[in-house]
């Protein structure tokens, strides 16, 4: 089963207050599920990584056996993919958490998306953000 999972992570601040979310699709759009929730101070590209975590656990959960991965965190999307070298060290055990979770799918693609293709996943993650304001 291919399951599209749509992913976003923000801080406000860097670092600052920060919130990740998680919607899960069938590839025809129809929704399968969904998670945010906030994730205490963190950068924005920590809350990404995290919010892809997520987004891959919830996509296991599903029975998914292939995963793609939408986000508009172009850095991440390039690190997971090899082009981009991982050189922050509170992102060198995310970046190999996160391939070891690609690893257990049989097929994987993450990709990237302008923020406003993105927007249900952004929207969880200001709400959850406001939520804790």
């Amino acid at each position: 089963m291919r399951v599209v999972v749509h992913v976003d992570g923000g801080a406000r601040g860097n670092p600052g207050p920060a919130a990740i979310a998680a919607l899960a699709t069938t590839p025809a759009g129809e929704p399968l599920g969904q998670r945010a929730h906030a994730i205490g101070v963190a950068t924005n590209n920590v809350a990404e990584y995290r919010a892809l975590l997520l987004g891959l656990e919830l996509a296991a959960e599903l029975g998914a056996d292939e995963v793609e991965v939408v986000g508009d965190s172009e850095l991440i999307a390039r690190q997971v993919a090899g082009t981009y070298r991982v050189r922050h060290p509170a992102m060198i055990p995310l970046h190999a958490a996160a391939l070891e979770a690609l690893g257990r799918f049989a097929s994987w693609e993450v990709r990237t998306v302008p923020r406003a293709e993105n927007a249900d996943a952004d929207a969880l993650v200001n709400a959850e953000l406001d939520a804790g304001a």
